[in-house]
Order: C-alpha cells, then structure tokens, then sequence
C-alpha cells in the first residue's frame, strides 16, 4: 500500500510541475500576446468583384477611381460586423415587406439596399427631419400623399412609406436618365443631381464629382448589396433561426375615432405597446380622425406574441 501512496504522490508532483510549466508558457508575456494576436485575429484585404451591378447598370471598376471608392465601402462595411449583423437580421424581417412592393411598381429588387443605407432598416429620424425606414422628409411625404401630423405620421409606414419611395424613384428615373442616378438622387435630390450632370457635362453618376455623402452613397448601397448577398463570402456565420423573424398581420379597418389604443389592442388579444410595434405610424395612443378617414391597422396573427394574462 505504501508504494502505492508514493506513485500517487509522484504523479501528482509530476502533474503540479506541468502545470506550472504550461501556464509559464501561457503566461501573458509580450511576446506570448503578440504571437497570440497575430494567430488569433487576421483582417484580410478584400478582392472587389468585377461584375458589381446595381439595378442592371454595371460599376465601371476599370477606373481607378471607382475601384478604389468600391473598395473602401466593402472593407467598410465588412469590418463592421455588428452592424453587418443587424443588417442581415433586419432584413429577414422587412425584405419580405419591400419586395413586393417594389416589384408591383416595377423598381429594381436592388433598391432595398437603399433603405438599407438610409435607415438601417428602423424607424429612424434624421436631424433634418427625415424619418421612417426610407427616410422621407415631411414635405415630401405630404407631396406624395402621406398624412404627417402629430397624431398620425405615415411615413412610419413601412408599406406606404415604400409606395412614396417607388413613386418618388420613377419620377427621379425618368428626370435623370438612370437607376443609378435615381438612387443618387434620393440622397441629393432631383434638381441637384441633375444641376450638377448640367455643371459638369456628364451623363453618369461615376463621372460625377460630389460631395463626400452623395459621393460615397451608390457605392455604399452596392457593398451592402454585396455583402447581404453573400454572407459566408464576408465572413458573416450564422443560422437562419438566428435572424428576426418577419411576423405575418392582417388588417383591421377604422374609420371612426379611437379613444384609447390601449383599450383598443386587448380587444386583439395584444397590449398596447405590441399595437405600436406594428403600427409605429400611430404617434399617440388616440386616433383623432375628425374626418372618418379609413385607416388600416396592423394585428399580428395569433401565437406570434403571448402576454401576460
């Protein structure tokens, strides 16, 4: 037995020694941190397609100019991973309510990735006072026919909102002569763009020099394009339960007045603050509708949301 208690003993010393001698080497010297981070962590210069596209009007990367301005939005928006990540997130959730819409209207698929750019794909607002997914200011809006007040703000209508945004882009389209410059001039507006294609003498957005905004935002719609289309391309991992998920509604017509949406939403089997995630175009928990205007509310369908009883 005693030798027994010797062998232990030994192999134990032996196993404190190795430990010992693994976490020196583990131990968090320079040189150790430095081979680590050279092993652990890599950035890799990006190759740039050479058929990049938008909307059918091919990137001329021969210039290398454009190549170099294309080259700066991947790498952009490839390292900024948490961002790509709520981007590739986002869109499950809202493509599936652009793209229909978009088709109906006849706009290219490719300008999603513009209220992708515009907006990051929430109802954002502007210091300038443009607002909702595709960014749209309050005059224009109204232009098109939204309703923007203090009660109501349709521009937080992701399917109204992108009606306007067809409508708007196919008007830019036929003013300035391409897809490619009706993108540019939802950023810089139809008579900017075309007074400066009318300054400089030139037909194309590539030709045109601009400021750094407008000069990147083309450039900035094609890289998301790329990358959301390519996910394990960039680097971008993940599985498709890892996406938001778009929730299926109907519509519930109100032509009267609301007095209390709270009220209102139990009648669904929702809560109030769920009425709102889905219809962020309600901005008070009233609806004034002095005009018995119809209006069309969104209601999840059941088993999407389970509330408190």
């Amino acid at each position: 037995m005693k030798w027994i208690k010797n062998t232990l003993a030994l192999l134990g010393l032996l196993s404190l020694c190795a430990f010992f001698v693994f976490a020196l080497q583990d131990a968090p010297t320079d040189e150790n941190f430095e081979k680590k981070l050279i092993n652990d962590y890599n950035v890799y210069a990006l190759q740039v397609p050479s058929d990049l596209e938008f909307a059918g009007e091919q990137v001329p990367l021969h210039n290398p100019d454009i190549l170099e301005r294309m080259d700066r939005e991947l790498l952009v928006n490839t390292y900024w991973q948490s961002n790509g990540f709520l981007m590739f997130k986002r869109a499950r959730k809202y493509f599936p309510i652009i793209e229909p819409i978009l088709a109906k209207h006849g706009v290219p698929d490719d300008f999603k990735y513009l209220a992708v750019i515009e907006s990051g794909l929430t109802n954002a607002k502007s210091p300038a006072g443009a607002s909702g997914v595709w960014q749209i200011m309050k005059a224009t809006g109204r232009e098109y026919g939204l309703e923007v007040n203090s009660n109501v703000d349709e521009r937080y209508n992701v399917e109204l909102a992108t009606e306007v945004a067809c409508e708007y882009l196919k008007k830019s389209k036929e003013k300035l002569g391409s897809w490619t410059l009706a993108a540019a001039g939802y950023n810089a507006g139809m008579a900017g763009m075309a007074r400066r294609l009318k300054e400089q003498d030139v037909s194309s957005y590539y030709d045109l020099l601009l400021g750094e905004e407008t000069g990147r935002y083309v450039f900035r719609i094609i890289a998301l394009k790329e990358i959301l289309s390519n996910p394990d391309k960039y680097g971008f991992n993940f599985r498709d339960k890892d996406l938001y998920r778009y929730i299926p509604t109907y519509k519930v017509a109100v032509d009267t007045v609301v007095t209390d949406f709270s009220s209102f939403a139990k009648g669904f089997g929702i809560n109030y603050k769920i009425l709102k995630i889905h219809n962020p175009w309600l901005r008070e928990p009233k609806l004034n509708n002095a005009s018995r205007k119809e209006y069309f509310i969104d209601i999840p369908q059941q088993g999407y949301y389970k509330t408190q009883p």
